[in-house]
């Protein structure tokens, strides 16, 4: 007798993985995926990098007048603690608007690019006031070298940060298009803002910490 044909289990393939849906929101979550990179998110780590290169440059330079034996240091004003305070939570109210952008939640990211316009205009309110207080107690640019320092430091940096709040106002404007889009321009400005808030960090330290 012929023996029947045998039939080979061959291993099951899986099937491909879904493709995000339109609009950049994944199969199974709210998250946008797959985006290509912006050439805006590579324009901004330049400039970052520019920003960084030339405030080593002005450390180097700090360090070094400050070994003279004519440095006196300048009283710190105290409304600096506040600015301090107001872009750090400036960065914690960007990082929570972009997380509800990646969700999808249009209303979320807008809400949290209003509240970090604002936190900004309130940091760049602060710094003006502290030069404010130093001139009322009779410290300008030419006191001493110290004095220098700190309104070079702090207006280079107050001078970006403006920059940084206009980014963010176009991005404002922006959060009605569709996600991803409002994504494309809120993701490099929430890139240059955090860096900014980490340089004030380092600026205050360079300048009343050691």
């Amino acid at each position: 007798m012929s023996r029947a044909p045998q039939v080979l289990d061959l291993p099951r393939v899986p099937p491909p993985p879904r493709a995000a849906a339109p609009g950049g929101r994944g199969p199974h979550d709210g998250e946008t995926a797959g985006r290509p990179v912006h050439p805006a998110r590579v324009a901004v780590w330049l400039v970052v990098a520019a920003v960084v290169v030339l405030f080593a440059a002005f450390t180097s330079t700090y360090l070094a007048r400050r070994a003279e034996p004519d440095w006196a240091p300048v009283a710190m004003p105290r409304i600096l603690w506040a600015s301090t305070a107001v872009i750090l939570a400036s960065s914690a109210t960007l990082a929570a608007s972009l997380r509800a952008g990646r969700r999808g939640d249009r209303a979320g990211l807008r809400r949290g690019l209003a509240a970090t316009a604002a936190l900004g205009a309130l940091f760049l309110t602060c710094q003006v006031l502290g030069w404010r207080n130093l001139a009322a107690a009779g410290v300008f640019l030419a006191s001493s070298p110290h004095s220098a320092f700190f309104y070079l430091l702090t207006g280079t940096h107050g001078l970006h940060l403006a920059g940084g709040l206009g980014a963010l106002l176009y991005a404002l404007a922006r959060s009605g298009a569709p996600v991803e889009q409002a994504l494309d321009a809120a993701e490099p400005a929430a890139t240059y803002w955090h860096a900014l808030a980490g340089l004030w960090l380092y600026v205050f330290v360079i300048l009343f910490g050691l």
